[in-house]
Formats: structure tokens, sequence, C-alpha cells
């Protein structure tokens, strides 16, 4: 039985399509890590804080695991993907949402949702490292599983704030979400 293209181990670098497939990720990891980090500083101040520092780092150490995997498997890190996809992270910083000089409660709801989507992807990059790993010896299989896991927690929390911002924004229009000791003064 064929060993499928992705998971082949006979040569010293991965098959091209699993190195392309790894670089698009950790592009998309780059632009979650400046997403991430940008979630932080807006809502330093807001009930959002804890939740979202716990969240940037667990998005930088997981950017940190695909680094790994790719230097496991001998891939080869294409830099033009990196900084294309950190360059289009700031880019979006340019978008207006109703608003011209303070954010709207709407830019959190979008930027949630943004990183739902790429926490969403990212459980999908372990569930095919797992499957390849059944192939290839370089991937540890055990961490794999817990960064998998770590993502459905991720994805609970972004449901959660998600929630919480949507609440916030059409019961008080786009006003930002109270700090908790603001809300039992």
């Amino acid at each position: 039985m064929a060993v499928p293209a992705l998971a082949r181990s006979g040569s010293a670098s991965a098959p091209r399509m699993l190195q392309i497939y790894l670089n698009d990720h950790l592009a998309g990891a780059t632009a979650g890590v400046g997403l991430a980090r940008r979630l932080v500083r807006d809502h330093r101040h807001s009930a959002y804080s804890g939740e979202l520092t716990r969240l940037r780092a667990e998005v930088a150490r997981d950017r940190k695991a695909l680094l790994w995997c790719m230097a496991a498997l001998d891939v080869p890190t294409r830099r033009y993907k990196v900084y294309g996809a950190w360059a289009g992270e700031r880019l979006t910083r340019l978008r207006p949402r109703g608003r011209t000089r303070r954010r709207s409660g709407l830019n959190t709801v979008l930027e949630l949702e943004a990183m739902r989507l790429g926490v969403e992807g990212k459980a999908l990059l372990w569930r095919t490292l797992l499957a390849a790993a059944v192939h290839d010896s370089r991937l540890e299989t055990g961490r794999l599983a817990e960064l998998l896991d770590a993502a459905g927690g991720q994805l609970a929390v972004l449901d959660s704030l998600h929630a919480r911002a949507v609440s916030a924004l059409v019961s008080h229009g786009d006003a930002p979400a109270p700090h908790p000791e603001a809300a039992s003064a």
C-alpha cells in the first residue's frame, strides 16, 4: 500500500506539498500572533484582558511548536510567506469599522471571529500532523495530541469572548465591554 505524499518519510526533507502546507500554516500563525498581540494591547483595561493575555501566550507557543515540527521534518521556512502574513495582518488595521478615532465594538467581534478561524485551522493542522505521524517517527504524537487539545480550549475561550462582545455590541450599541471592577463599583 502506498504511503500518502504528506506522510512519506523516505527523503531527507519533507515532500513538496507538505512543505507548502506547513509554510502556509506558519504564515497564518504569524498573522494570528500579531492579531493576538493587538487584541491584548487594545483590551489591556477591559474585562477581556486576562483571557486574551493567556490566549496570546498560547498562540505564540503554538507557532513555536509548528516551527519545531517543520525543523523535525526538514521543512525550510519560506520567509516571504511569513513576511507577507505579517504585513497583511498590519494592513487589516487600516479598515474603518464605523469609527475613525477610536475602536468600535465591531472591531472586537470581527477580530475574535478572525482569531477563531485561525484556531480552527490550527486544530486541523495538528490533526493532519497526527495522521502524518503514523508514517513518520520524527513527529511526536503525544505532543501533537496536546496541541490539538489546547486548540479545543482556545476555541472555547474565543467562543465565550465572542458571545460577550456580541452581547455588548447589540445591547449597548458599540460601547466597549465594561471592566469587571467598574461593574462592581
